[in-house]
């Protein structure tokens, strides 16, 4: 059997992206959390919020570390496997990846040491400003990132010429037309993640009875992100919804899972689409409800997946079934939120376990609604690498052979499989641990002893002069 090397290399970059995007999107949430929390402790001087800063700042370390390695790489695929695309997009590409370097890695770098190491060694308001800089690092190096890939679905700004991508305009080709709506829909989807995940790890905690006051303290304010973020998210996602009909329509017929552009379009609640029958089976809608989501109008005309040719056509149930993966998880997460005002009456939503429970199992959600909204936007582009300038096919290496491809896989999936395990293994290591401290040494668990005091301290204490 031969191997297709365009496949292949499209199932590579996917693994690579889908592993990458699990670390930043926590991360960015994290980051923004721990600012959070050493603002607390510096307006409140109390030792509860500093056990929480030193707790998640060690899980942010090990998980920023992890999304540094994975996402190495990423640039290597498109010299190795995208030459073509590579060589097209230099001009804009190239320098967009470089700000992101310059400007946010290394910010968060030098600002993450200062977090880490220097609690102890410059004053409060400084260790606050390194946390709030390499919280600010995170969103500057998703701007970059986003802007990157905004620009391939909505390309404006430049022009072709002789193959080459030329720039015309650096402002237009940055905040492109759907960058507002990408930026603010990925970066609601990060405060998202980090609330569900210290939402999640406080529950765990609180079941075993562990650092009860803190985890209580992480608990509230997480579930009350929850209850504000996820209704804003649907709003968000609502309007990002809106400029996709208008930009890139072929994919949100794709969503929707409509093949005829028609009127009154139900919104189908299941559904099998056949893209060689060109229609859908087992077909399960509410009326009109598609058509007035998109347009406002319960009439509305919504467009048509066989609007293009079946071969500028994405794969229908993929986007089909990944969008309603992310929207349904989006409406369990408002559900979440809402429940935890419910129970926020005699203290039962630190109390009940069921509900415990149910956090644990949500912390892992809000990864599983990321990659399906990833692969919604970047399957539903589909056959276009960048929308109707270049398509996969015409970005691939010319001598990339199937074979090459498939090593390469092969080869990222063996090396991420490694650093996960040793993310993962360092991680639970962290959470077995929570908020005590142990003697690296002995790897025993210890109270920090207390410095001994002066004669002159001792006066003090006891009133003298």
């Amino acid at each position: 059997m031969e191997l297709d090397p365009l496949f292949l290399s499209r199932l590579q970059f996917a693994f690579v992206v889908c592993f990458h995007a699990i670390f930043p999107v926590f991360t960015i949430g994290l980051a923004s959390f721990i600012a959070f929390l050493e603002g607390m402790y510096f307006k409140t001087a109390n030792p509860l919020w500093v056990r929480l800063s030193k707790f998640w700042t060690q899980v942010f370390a090990v998980v920023f570390g992890m999304g540094v390695v994975s996402g190495i790489v990423m640039s290597f695929q498109f010299g190795t496997n995208w030459s073509n695309f590579s060589y097209a997009a230099a001009n804009f590409l190239g320098p967009v990846l470089s700000y992101e370097v310059v400007t946010a890695f290394f910010l968060e770098a030098a600002f993450l040491g200062v977090l880490l190491f220097g609690r102890d060694k410059v004053p409060p308001g400084v260790h606050l400003f390194a946390a709030c800089m390499v919280a600010l690092g995170t969103f500057i190096s998703s701007f970059w990132i986003l802007s990157a890939n905004s620009w391939m679905q909505t390309p404006v700004g430049t022009e072709l010429q002789d193959g080459i991508i030329h720039v015309t305009s650096w402002s237009q080709a940055l905040f492109n037309p759907s960058f507002y709506y990408r930026f603010a829909h990925m970066g609601l989807a990060s405060f998202l993640t980090g609330a569900f995940v210290v939402a999640g790890v406080s529950a765990w905690y609180l079941l075993r009875k562990r650092e009860v006051e803190a985890n209580r303290k992480a608990l509230s304010v997480s579930l009350w992100m929850i209850l504000l973020l996820a209704p804003v998210q649907a709003v968000v996602g609502d309007f990002h919804g809106l400029n996709t009909l208008e930009h890139q329509p072929i994919k949100v017929a794709a969503m929707e899972g409509n093949w005829e552009r028609a009127e009154g379009v139900p919104l189908l609640l299941f559904a099998w689409p056949d893209q060689e029958a060109q229609a859908n089976r087992f077909e399960i809608g509410i009326p009109k409800l598609a058509s007035f989501i998109l347009t406002h109008d319960w009439n509305g005309e919504v467009p048509g997946v066989t609007d293009v040719a079946i071969e500028e056509q994405p794969p229908v149930w993929i986007v089909f079934w990944a969008f309603r993966v992310m929207v349904g998880i989006g409406l369990v997460m408002i559900a979440v939120g809402v429940a935890g005002v419910v129970l926020r009456r005699g203290g039962r939503y630190w109390q009940a376990s069921w509900f415990l429970q149910t956090l644990r199992v949500m912390s892992i959600t809000p990864f599983i609604a990321v990659l399906a909204g990833w692969v919604v936007t970047e399957v539903g582009r589909a056959p276009w690498l960048i929308q109707g300038i270049m398509t996969h096919a015409e970005g691939l290496t010319p001598s990339l052979t199937g074979g090459m491809a498939l090593f390469s896989l092969i080869g990222y999936i063996t090396v991420y499989a490694m650093v996960f395990s040793a993310g993962v293994y360092y991680l639970m290591r962290v959470l077995q641990d929570g908020m005590e401290e142990r003697d690296t040494r002995t790897d025993a668990v210890f109270e920090r002893p207390a410095r001994p005091m002066s004669a002159t301290q001792v006066q003090f204490e006891h009133g003298g002069h």
